[in-house]
């Protein structure tokens, strides 16, 4: 029997891009790792804003925003949901977003002014560029870096075999 506080979770850095439709797509594997693992497994969205996606460094700042009041990840899934509309409404797609889901949209509107979340924004995105995260998504688990920005196929597997192998190397 484990004790809950005997044993962090492994960690997950999942680099996503708000404005990317494959990190869309990646939802779908991020949500079946939470499925397996639980809280064993700590999967932390990290900002890596293309300069493709014109809304997308916004979108990262909003994401922070929504952290700040405790929706982060439904906020990050839920603007993902809407890729499409983002990189043609904007800003208006994020506080419509933050609405949607009873955060204080006006509060998002000045931390985007403000840029209040710049700094957590920047430094993402600079360690990524530090260890080599050029697309998004791209995954960091244990030494191992993923790049699921060409091709997604057979990701989630090699997360599973590597998060299988960290936590048995726990017990």
């Amino acid at each position: 029997m484990s004790d809950s506080t005997s044993a962090a979770p492994v960690v997950l850095d999942a680099w996503f891009d708000l404005e990317c439709p494959d990190c869309h797509q990646a939802l779908t594997d991020v949500h079946a790792l939470r499925a397996r693992y639980g809280d064993r497994l700590e999967i932390r969205l990290r900002h890596f804003p293309l300069e493709k996606h014109k809304h997308a460094y916004a979108a990262a700042q909003a994401a922070e925003e929504a952290v700040a009041q405790g929706l982060g990840w439904p906020y990050a899934e839920a603007v993902l949901a809407r890729t499409a509309g983002l990189a043609r409404g904007g800003e208006p797609v994020l506080l419509e977003v933050a609405r949607r889901l009873g955060l204080d949209a006006e509060e998002f509107d000045t931390a985007l002014i403000d840029g209040r979340h710049l700094l957590i924004v920047d430094a993402d995105q600079a360690e990524g560029k530090a260890i080599g995260v050029t697309g998004t998504p791209t995954y960091v688990i244990g030494d191992q870096r993923l790049d699921g920005g060409k091709s997604q196929e057979g990701l989630r597997a090699r997360i599973e075999e590597i998060a299988d192998r960290l936590l048995a190397d726990r017990d």
